[in-house]
């Protein structure tokens, strides 16, 4: 009689070992397919990213066609582009169609985009 309940012991413990390891499969069997989606999605990410990085914008500033690779400059990254730069006598505007143009201070962000246009006036009209 007694090796009725060691055997049903040992039966138990087996049974929770198989389970054990049927849990563990599955848990490693998820993780090696969500690792491989991760990197999946990297790969994308850093391809995606490297094109962007890669992309060229045409610019022009008074007339002057530039290429620039940065997606986005500040106004003072802009007055450096021509050469001599401009000056702080001008003031540099970004052309707005069908607007009214718009003044980019030396700290203003401008997101570059294929076509942008700006144009360079005097700071100070005197009346004459």
């Amino acid at each position: 009689m007694t090796d009725q309940p060691e055997n049903s012991d040992e039966e138990r413990l087996q049974a929770l070992r198989e389970k054990q390891q049927r849990e563990l499969k599955e848990f490693e069997e998820r993780q090696r397919r969500e690792l491989e989606a991760f990197e999946k999605h990297e790969e994308e990410e850093i391809e995606k990213f490297e094109q962007e990085e890669s992309k060229e914008y045409e610019i022009r500033i008074d007339r002057t066609e530039y290429k620039v690779r940065q997606h986005k400059m500040t106004g003072a990254e802009l007055r450096r582009l021509p050469h001599p730069p401009i000056g702080p006598d001008r003031d540099l505007f970004e052309v707005v169609p069908g607007g009214s143009d718009k003044k980019i201070a030396d700290g203003d962000v401008v997101e570059m985009r294929n076509g942008l246009r700006f144009f360079t006036a005097p700071a100070q009209i005197n009346p004459g």
